[in-house]
């Protein structure tokens, strides 16, 4: 045991020392430039009396499902609601899984085979790097964004070809070149896997995101949508053909082995579903964002991005670091983004705008980042 202790203090004060470490904090009265709820429904009290009105439907609800889907955890409500997202994302099938993390765990980890190649952007979320891992096709990395890149890579790959991109990228909030990916995908007989978590709600016709929104439906193979961000609650969703849905639930462990979301989280990603359809929630966040943008033109440092998600590189775990330190003394929940999340050199700071963030607000924010960051 001494030696298990002695390796995790190693580990830790090697964190330590480049200014990395790690810990958890609490919820603040700060005002939120932090969290992924771009559109304000998990604090929204309209969402929240919908789906209280709708709980009341279901007097005879179990706090629990019991047990996974392929045992005593399915019903039909979590049916009907899966052929509801398959329609209104304008796809064959859907299937529910307890996170984003697990959804791309369990489609990159079960379908790629042995003689297969899975192609993954750089920049790509860490739940799919994971999922990769534990198939047991080849892995190849493209350069960020870089269609020669992609290219070579698809010219070196064997068997059937998995590509692994964002719509939108976590850590910078651009934008993947899809309809150059899914031309080059076509070229090479590969199948084009989505995560669209940080675009549901918030592009394309009511929030379908920006697959939808280029019109790419048909020439992409599989989306993941996550609910914990723009949509407030909690969960994940494959969308993709009724074969795929079939055979996810036959060969994906994250999915077959884990006891199923319980009916209030599935009820609340239905009745947040229907808040989205029934208004457009996303002009006020698009003017926000404009906003921003326009008073921090003269910063050289902002990354380019159309999303809720805006970036000041700021070099060094250190320096960004206390940054972010001193605007949260100002009251901003600011946070950085250090290495090793990110490759040592471009630590960042990142600013997640919402619907609930006043223009007073965004402005103050735009004073306090011009002061810390203008070149």
């Amino acid at each position: 045991m001494k030696a298990v202790t002695g390796f995790i203090l190693e580990k830790l004060n090697a964190r330590l020392a480049v200014n990395a470490l790690r810990s958890l904090k609490t919820e603040t009265s700060l005002i939120d430039f932090c969290s992924n709820d771009y559109l304000g429904f998990s604090r929204s009290p309209e969402l929240k009396s919908l789906f209280e009105l709708q709980l009341e439907k279901y007097p005879e609800y179990k706090l629990g499902s019991t047990g996974s889907r392929l045992l005593s955890g399915n019903d039909k409500f979590t049916e009907d609601l899966e052929a509801d997202i398959a329609k209104f994302h304008n796809c064959e099938a859907s299937l529910l899984f307890n996170s984003g993390y697990d959804a791309n765990m369990g489609i990159f980890s079960s379908l790629p085979q042995r003689d297969d190649t899975i192609i993954c952007d750089e920049y790509i979320h860490a739940s799919i790097i994971d999922g990769a891992r534990l198939s047991h096709a080849a892995r190849f990395v493209f350069k960020h964004n870089d269609m020669d890149s992609l290219e070579q890579k698809l010219k070196a790959a064997k068997g059937r070809i998995f590509i692994g991109i964002e719509s939108v990228y976590s850590m910078d909030g651009g934008e993947a070149p899809l309809e150059e990916i899914c031309t080059l995908a076509e070229k090479y007989n590969g199948a084009v896997i989505v995560d669209e978590a940080h675009a549901i709600g918030i592009f394309g016709d009511h929030g379908r995101g920006i697959v939808d929104e280029l019109n790419l439906s048909s020439r992409v193979f599989a989306r993941i949508v996550t609910f914990g961000k723009a949509l407030g609650v909690h969960g994940a969703a494959i969308l993709g053909s009724e074969d795929l849905r079939s055979y996810l639930i036959n060969y994906a462990r994250s999915f077959i082995y884990t006891t199923a979301p319980s009916f209030l989280s599935h009820l609340a990603i239905k009745t947040s579903y229907d808040y989205l359809k029934s208004k457009n929630h996303q002009q006020d966040l698009h003017q926000i964002i404009q906003n921003f943008r326009s008073k921090l033109h003269t910063v050289s440092s902002l990354t380019a991005s159309r999303s809720g998600i805006q970036i000041l590189l700021i070099p060094g775990n250190t320096q960004a670091r206390e940054i972010a330190s001193e605007l949260q003394q100002t009251g901003f929940d600011v946070r950085a983004i250090l290495s090793p999340t990110v490759s040592t050199g471009s630590e960042r700071l990142r600013i997640c705008l919402h619907n609930h963030n006043s223009f007073e607000e965004v402005e103050a924010l735009c004073n306090s980042l011009k002061f810390h960051c203008e070149a």
